[in-house]
């Protein structure tokens, strides 16, 4: 398509245009839409549609879901509950687990979350930022964006008849998921993980059996020698099932990705057991099986004047511990504060939108810490793929990537003097969490151990201040800036203040 041809193409005004209607495209629509702004919504498909991802953490269902005023509906809509996690994984050939009930800040009514089917939540969410006024379109797709030396204007799509069409906006979220066409509008490129370069393969069975109650709903996640598997209960007659492995097995599951998901699932003897006598199940769309490069990755800018990346437009990382959704939403979130800031003209733009990157490559960063140390605790060195994933074989090129995500920021740690310190951190951080976990078995249960691991508390902090801010209107104790000189949330957490 040429250029003259989008110019005869009338344009419509918004505040702001919002690419994608997943969990992020929809946190993002909805908080800017309740401050009372224009906000146009470009879904390319038409939902409820499939996707994977199926497994929430507390902060999602209790903190975000809470402010955006539809945590009833998803509560209504009767996903399996979820206690916390079961893991046989680490030093301990016994299966472990741990509850969000033993947090020491949160009361047992609010310490669950849900397992998902995504297409029903996705709905959910997207549905609720209709209601809240965000124009919402359905099948159309994003060609690119329009801009000039000084910001992103708006975008150019087609609409469900493949017309085409242009719209101008004071802000652009592109939340349009890990192919998204217009993330390359934002400076930098994407820096990839050697250390969580993986595949997956996944599918669903029509059923399975269940841990003993109250952690039926549990995910259980289960390391064997080739890598790990998840085992997530969706409903009685619906189980999802993933296994995640080194890269470089890669060729042979594109080959023929049921053998390959039907040989992994075997060679994890929990899990084989628990699906004993079980059928893949055939109704659609859970009746496939699905490959995905699970590479983690985080764009070196997360923003430029006029357009934000939030989601896996922005970043991804490892899924073992359910990150997937918390991250898009919390990033959504963030850049929501910062777009009702900057339409409200209470602060400096660069400012707010400083705020909104710092603070989500600062989680994204805890959690790609914690979850090095999680995959470091377990024990198989006659395994290639735990070999390979142990933080003191961790290499130069991946520690400084590691040092330029985090800023220094990392478990409330000051900048690292060099790559060395880097090393040394994460092989400390992987100690404490193995030492932390050796001590569940032996918990009294009024307590969690993990909270005793630094990098537990750091990973989980903000996902504990959201739930505060969703049931009780704030954070327990006073917010205080991420660093100096930085901001606040609002009481109703959709814009940012000046913590003075």
């Amino acid at each position: 398509m040429t250029a003259d041809r989008w110019k005869t193409v009338t344009a419509e005004d918004f505040d702001v245009i919002v690419v994608g209607g997943g969990p992020a495209g929809a946190t993002a629509a909805t908080a800017v839409a309740l401050r009372g702004h224009r906000v146009l919504l470009l879904e390319r498909q038409t939902f409820p549609r499939y996707q994977i991802g199926e497994s929430l953490l507390p902060s999602t269902v209790h903190g975000v879901c809470r402010i955006l005023g539809v945590e009833d509906e998803v509560a209504r809509a009767g996903f399996k509950v979820k206690r916390g996690g079961t893991f046989r994984w680490g030093r301990n050939r016994d299966p472990w687990q741990f509850s969000f009930a033993l947090s020491p800040r949160l009361a047992d009514p609010s310490s669950f979350a849900y397992q998902v089917e995504r297409s029903r939540f996705d709905a959910i969410l997207l549905d609720n930022a209709r209601r809240v006024g965000a124009d919402v379109r359905e099948n159309c797709r994003v060609k690119g964006v329009l801009a000039d030396e000084e910001r992103v204007r708006g975008v150019r799509w087609t609409g469900p008849g493949g017309e085409d069409r242009e719209a101008r906006a004071r802000y652009v979220v592109d939340a349009s998921g890990n192919g998204s066409r217009i993330h390359g509008e934002v400076g930098g490129g994407r820096t990839y993980s050697d250390f969580f370069r993986n595949i997956a393969v996944f599918g669903y069975f029509a059923g399975g059996e269940r841990l003993p109650e109250p952690n039926d709903g549990n995910i259980f996640c289960a390391a064997f020698e080739e890598g790990w598997i998840w085992y997530i209960p969706l409903r009685d007659d619906l189980t999802s099932v993933g296994a995640v492995v080194s890269r470089e097995a890669a060729a042979g599951i594109q080959r023929d990705p049921v053998a390959a998901w039907r040989r992994l699932v075997d060679a994890c003897p929990e899990v084989r057991e628990l699906l004993r006598g079980v059928a893949q199940s055939t109704e659609a769309p859970y009746d496939q099986v699905r490959v995905r490069r699970d590479w983690s990755y985080w764009k070196s800018t997360l923003w430029r004047p006029g357009m934000v990346l939030v989601g896996d437009a922005a970043c991804f990382v490892d899924p073992v511990l359910s990150s997937g959704v918390h991250l898009a939403i919390y990033g959504a979130l963030l850049a929501a504060r910062s777009i009702n800031g900057g339409l409200a003209g209470t602060l400096d733009e660069a400012r707010l939108f400083d705020e909104f990157e710092v603070r989500y490559r600062h989680e994204y960063g805890l959690f790609y810490e914690f979850l090095a140390s999680f995959y470091d605790m377990h024990q198989d060195e006659r395994s290639y793929f735990w070999k390979a994933r142990k933080v003191t074989n961790v290499g130069a090129t991946e520690l400084e990537a590691f040092v330029e995500l985090v800023g220094g920021l990392a478990s409330g740690d000051t900048a690292f003097d060099g790559l060395e310190e880097a090393g040394a951190h994460l092989a400390k951080a992987a100690t404490e969490l193995d030492e932390a976990v050796g001590r569940l078995p032996d918990s009294d249960g009024l307590r969690n151990p993990l909270y005793e691991s630094a990098g537990f508390r750091h990973t989980f902090q903000e996902g504990t201040i959201l739930q505060e801010r969703g049931l009780l209107g704030g954070p327990l104790e006073a917010e205080t800036p991420l660093r100096p000189g930085g901001l606040i949330a609002s009481e109703d957490g959709l814009t940012w203040l000046d913590a003075d």
